[in-house]
């Protein structure tokens, strides 16, 4: 198992650019950002796997950011250009194995370990 803390979370204004860490005990080949809003689907947004770039999704492309910390174990989502449709429960998710398939590191079913999640909530 891995154990996983998201923080960074809170009150935004539109274009702002926060960062979320995730606080990784374990190591962890796979890790990713989710986030799902109110009356939606949990959504992958950006995922690093070891070896790889990282991944992210049309919603987020070109304004969020997932880097990884090795040293700290630290997984992060730098955050730009934020909008009141990208708020959100944001969570961090992790894989020990080599599980992940392939063209799925952004589906939440590939993943076994799961942060409390923090909320970022844009405002206009």
């Amino acid at each position: 198992q891995v154990q996983l803390v998201e923080s960074g979370g809170g009150p935004v204004q539109a274009g702002g650019a926060p960062r979320l860490p995730c606080a990784a005990l374990g190591y962890a080949v796979c890790m990713a950002w989710f986030r799902q809003a109110p009356r939606k689907e949990r959504e992958g947004i950006a995922s690093i796997c070891s070896g790889d770039s990282p991944d992210y999704s049309d919603s987020v492309k070109g304004r969020f950011t997932a880097s990884r910390d090795n040293a700290k174990n630290t997984l992060y989502l730098h955050m730009n250009t934020l909008k009141p449709e990208d708020t959100a429960m944001y969570y961090c998710a992790a894989e020990r194995s080599s599980r992940v398939r392939v063209g799925l590191v952004l589906d939440a079913l590939e993943y076994n370990n799961w942060g409390q999640g923090t909320q970022v909530t844009v405002s206009s």
